[in-house]
């Protein structure tokens, strides 16, 4: 299946790598728990009855023994004379007579069977299908009459071998029928189709006892390689030229965008160093242009100047002298106009103030006679509450005033008494007699004159 001459480099480092990973699984399976323990005790380990992967003690002497097994690992116990083991399970330790009594135990860990299967496609090519298959025991009763354990190094050796031939075979009849690049592309049949034979070979078919004992955990396919160097080559050519024709034509398009770019900013330079030398020579032009017309406009200027000034010194004689006459004309009407402003202010001053002393009469004429009727008023007011007083009113009105009249009254050297009989106090006649003679006695008590 090799091709002549130029070797697969991708199929040798593939195999190498493989090799190299069952040379570590099987030194790993050589220092198995036994020579771990003597390295971590720096000793030798308890008596054990046969070596293997398995750590199983035995302890006591001679028909007295004891057998301690891991608690993941399967044994089966069977005795002399008996046609059913003692005991059969996972991790059972017991009593064992070496005379009459013999025991086989192994792993209960989960088994890996690398696969390296060189196999010829539909289109007759070689092709090395690599992939793996992981199965632990399940029923141990049956597995241990119908597989051959008794490696005493490495007990699952042989039934490791029987599985990988058998996935071998199966994974070839599969990729018989297939072309190389359904194999290279879609690995979901093979696994599907090893994982159905090997599950029946090891599982049984339904309930029946047909199976090992065995099931199959997982089943992976890690690779497919073409054993042809050349074919593998030929087989990458497709992609790798339409990769390239694909990376050609990038590198042609960037080119002619880059050429493009290039003209395009080269015609641009052109352009704007074009327009920069037409707007030069425009500025020229303009410039000139306007020096030529600010000397004829200055020439022009300076002409109408001075016909302007011989115009002006004219204008301005014949203005000065219609302003001198204007001038004058208009202070002869300013006077005229001062002499009638004047007559008419003296007028309406004459005016105002005859108009000032008329009002004023009117008005003092005005207030006399608003004052004689408010007088009038008043005085018919106060007849009005002279004349509507009574008595009861009149007498307060009197007491009210005693204190003032008391208080204006000298303070007397001496005292009298005077006492008024047969006047009625309840009747304003004998109030007023009694306040008389009060007022006589007060009198009579001040001045001398009516004293004597």
């Amino acid at each position: 299946m090799n091709a002549a001459g130029k070797g697969n480099a991708y199929l040798e480092q593939v195999v190498a790598q493989q090799a190299v990973l069952e040379d570590d699984l099987k030194a790993s399976r050589r220092q198995g728990p036994l020579a771990k323990r003597e390295r971590a005790l720096g000793g030798p380990a308890p008596e054990r009855l046969t070596p293997g992967p398995v750590d199983v003690r035995v302890t006591g002497f001679w028909r007295w023994k004891n057998v301690l097994v891991p608690p993941n690992a399967f044994v089966v116990h069977t005795r002399r004379g008996r046609s059913q083991p003692l005991h059969i399970g996972l991790g059972v330790s017991f009593r064992f007579n070496p005379a009459t009594d013999s025991f086989l135990v192994v792993p209960g860990a989960t088994q890996t069977i690398l696969i390296n299967a060189y196999c010829i496609c539909r289109e007759l090519q070689g092709v090395l299908v690599q992939g793996y298959v992981q199965w632990i025991i399940q029923d141990f009763g049956t597995a241990y009459r119908k597989l051959d354990f008794g490696d005493a190094e490495d007990p699952m050796r042989l039934v490791n071998l029987q599985l990988r031939e058998q996935a071998e075979a199966a994974i070839k009849d599969k990729v018989a029928t297939m072309g190389v690049r359904d194999v290279l592309s879609d690995k979901q049949p093979i696994i599907e189709e090893l994982t159905a034979r090997l599950r029946g070979v090891a599982e049984g078919e339904d309930t029946s006892d047909q199976g090992l004992g065995l099931r199959i955990v997982t089943v992976q396919i890690k690779e497919a390689v073409v054993s042809s160097s050349q074919l593998w080559e030929n087989l990458q050519k497709p992609y790798r030229s339409e990769q390239g024709q694909i990376a050609r034509l990038a590198e042609l398009q960037a080119q002619e965008a880059i050429t493009q770019r290039e003209m395009a900013a080269d015609r641009l330079k052109e352009t704007q160093r074009l327009g920069y030398e037409r707007e030069l020579a425009e500025l020229r032009a303009r410039n000139e242009a306007w020096q030529f017309d600010t000397e004829a406009a200055e020439r022009l200027r300076r002409t109408q100047r001075r016909h302007d000034e011989t115009r002006a010194v004219a204008e301005l004689e014949t203005e000065t002298t219609l302003h001198t006459l204007r001038m004058e004309r208009e202070r002869h009407a300013e006077e005229a106009e001062t002499g009638r402003l004047r007559i008419e202010r003296e007028q309406e001053l004459k005016r105002l103030e005859l108009d000032g002393e008329l009002g004023l009469t009117a008005a003092r004429a005005r207030s006399d006679h608003e004052r004689a009727l408010l007088e009038v008023e008043r005085t018919r007011m106060r007849a009005d509450i002279d004349n509507q007083q009574t008595p009861a009113s009149l007498q307060a009105q009197l007491i009210g005033s005693l204190p003032e009249i008391m208080a204006r009254l000298p303070k007397p050297a001496e005292l009298r008494a005077v006492s008024i009989n047969g006047a009625d106090r309840t009747t304003v006649a004998g109030l007023l007699t009694e306040i008389a003679g009060a007022v006589g006695a007060l009198r009579a008590a001040i001045d001398p004159s009516e004293r004597s």
